[in-house]
C-alpha cells in the first residue's frame, strides 16, 4: 500500500507557497511566475497583444511546474485568495495524470506562514 503524502498550495496568479503536510515540521517553499511586473511594462511598452501573449505563455509554464510538483502526491489542497486555484484545478481535472490524486479548492486570505502550517494541518486533520 502507497504511503499518504499530503501537500497544501498557497497560490495567486504570480506566487505559490509549497507546504508539505508533516505532523511535526512543515516547510514552505516559493514557486514564482515568471511574468513580473518588469516584464508585463516592457512587453505593454510594445502592445498589449504580445502583454497578453506573454502573460499566458507565463501562466502556463507556472501551472506546469506546480502540476509536475502535484504528481508527487495523492491529496492535495488548492487555497488562497484568487480564482487562480480555481483555474489551475480545471486544468487539472482535464489531464488523466492526475485522476487517483485528490485535489480540493478551498479559499482564504493572504496568509503569513505560520497561518498556512495551521491552514494545512487543520484541513489535513479533518479528514483523518
Amino acid at each position: 500500500m502507497k504511503t499518504e503524502t499530503k501537500l497544501g498550495i498557497w497560490m495567486n496568479y504570480h506566487t505559490a507557497k509549497i507546504i508539505e503536510y508533516t505532523p511535526s515540521n512543515m516547510q514552505t517553499a516559493n514557486v514564482e511566475s515568471s511574468f513580473s511586473q518588469e516584464v508585463k511594462q516592457e512587453s505593454l511598452s510594445r502592445s498589449e497583444h504580445i502583454m497578453n501573449n506573454k502573460e499566458q505563455q507565463s501562466q502556463t509554464s507556472f501551472f506546469k511546474e506546480l502540476a509536475a510538483i502535484i504528481k508527487q502526491y495523492t491529496d492535495v489542497v488548492l487555497f488562497g485568495p484568487t480564482n487562480a486555484k480555481i483555474e489551475f484545478f480545471n486544468i487539472l481535472k482535464l489531464d488523466s495524470h492526475f485522476e487517483r490524486i485528490n485535489i480540493n479548492v478551498e479559499s482564504s486570505d493572504k496568509l503569513t506562514d505560520p497561518q498556512l502550517h495551521a491552514f494545512v494541518r487543520n484541513y489535513f486533520a479533518k479528514s483523518l
